[in-house]
């Protein structure tokens, strides 16, 4: 499974909008790591959120090579490369053990590759926990480079994204659904059996 940094340097935490399609991408580094991403946020809630769990203020503007490489990463990703994406140093920062497990498996995934929430609970060693796979999937603060777009329903439709934290239903899934339509995915998708 994918490993995560910790992060232990005091300091702020830098915001950074990215915009996309549907409107801006929010980013929030440190010096160590990306602490936060969402697709589809207001600025204040995604800022209270971050706040919240890493105990750190926001400062607006930041050029530290945590932020430019996170900035490259989501521009590349929308560009069609998701290759940076994977090589970001990320600390879901106050995740229990249970969801950076859950979270370790959605990193495995590949561009262009999606799985179900049961056949993600069966990756982790957790056959049969699909629900609370699912539950962890919901709570994931990194975005994009905790690939949780790429996990669907066990029938190839389209499942969930996000719950209702920063949109609607529908606008999530809409996103989701372009996001997997740039990895080249369309649903339904066919799973692998095994």
């Amino acid at each position: 499974m994918a490993t995560f940094v910790r992060t232990s340097r005091p300091g702020p935490f830098h915001l950074l909008a990215i915009e996309a399609p549907w409107g801006p991408i929010h980013v929030a580094t440190t010096a160590e790591a990306v602490v936060g991403l969402a697709v589809h946020a207001p600025p204040e809630p995604f800022v209270a959120d971050v706040a919240r769990r890493t105990g750190r203020s926001v400062e607006r503007r930041c050029h530290d090579a945590v932020s430019d490489q996170a900035v490259a990463a989501v521009e590349a990703f929308l560009g069609g490369d998701g290759s940076g994406l994977a090589l970001l140093p990320l600390d879901p920062v106050n995740a229990s053990s249970w969801d950076r497990n859950v979270f370790g498996g959605v990193r495995t995934l590949a561009w262009g590759e999606v799985t179900s929430y049961g056949r993600l609970a069966t990756l982790i060693g957790r056959r049969g926990a699909a629900r609370a796979v699912g539950g962890a999937v919901g709570r994931n603060p990194i975005g994009l480079a905790i690939p949780c777009h790429r996990v669907i329903a066990g029938d190839g439709s389209i499942g969930g994204y996000g719950g209702d934290w920063f949109g609607s239903r529908d606008t999530m899934l809409a996103i989701k659904r372009e996001l997997l339509a740039r990895e080249g995915l369309t649903l339904p998708a066919r799973l692998p059996r095994f």
